[in-house]
């Protein structure tokens, strides 16, 4: 695999281009932005406290720093520009998200709910009934790995396959990591039709945040829990 910083900043590029225009589109949906605006008032009043504003700058400066890295030093030898069918973009991206499910669902139930990790999980699962900010509210250990067990999909995936990911499929799974881990905390109070799978997701998470012995251990999906035995029913959210 050779060294290709123009597939990482196309990476980059279409990542920021994809994130932008999806709130754009997204937020025109007026139920979804009074769902906004509900969990803009709750995290305003949780960022009135110094201790949990600090740790959300400490949770996102540990973020950027792992991103950074990883971009400019794994990245360019796992992508590329070169064109592919349609398919094989669809497999990729599958692919790095239920490998990368499947890993944190293991250091979720292992480590963070287990002993070595548990009092840094903690602090998470202090949001009994978590808003937008709780997906940033995480100690830094614990936003650092699991950003590695995403980023580190990539190139595992690359290896396995044996030949670098296409940087656009790459930023389709990264939004989707991204998205998905927000929207698990986010407090919605949607109509039924068609917003059934936003609710339900964040249902089953906001059962993980009931207490620290919840199941639910997965982030993307709940196959690996329903597999394994640990899915918990979901919990109904009326106020945030």
């Amino acid at each position: 695999m050779t060294y290709d910083w123009q597939a990482a900043l196309a990476f980059v590029a279409a990542l920021t281009g994809l994130t932008i225009a999806g709130r754009f589109v997204v937020f025109r949906v007026p139920v979804l932005a009074r769902m906004r605006e509900l969990n803009r008032e709750a995290d305003r009043e949780k960022l009135r406290s110094d201790g949990f504003r600090a740790a959300v700058a400490r949770s996102n400066r540990a973020g950027l720093v792992t991103n950074l890295l990883f971009y400019v030093a794994v990245l360019p030898f796992c992508v590329d520009l070169e064109a592919r069918p349609l398919w094989r973009h669809l497999v990729d991206i599958v692919a790095v998200l239920m490998v990368f499910d499947f890993f944190y669902y293991l250091t979720h139930r292992f480590l963070f709910h287990g002993k070595p990790l548990r009092k840094v999980h903690a602090l998470h699962h202090r949001a009994h009934r978590p808003t937008y900010v709780d997906a940033l509210y995480v100690h830094p250990l614990e936003t650092a790995i699991g950003l590695v067990l995403f980023l580190g999909s990539i190139p595992l995936i690359a290896a396995v396959s044996g030949a670098p990911l296409h940087a656009l499929s790459m930023a389709v799974a990264t939004l989707l990591f991204t998205q998905w881990n927000i929207v698990n905390h986010t407090f919605v109070d949607l109509p039924r039709f068609p917003f059934r799978t936003v609710d339900r997701i964040t249902s089953l998470h906001a059962a993980h945040h009931v207490d620290m012995n919840q199941g639910n251990y997965a982030t993307l999906t709940m196959l690996y829990d329903w597999l394994l035995g640990t899915l918990e029913a979901p919990v109904g959210r009326h106020t945030p």
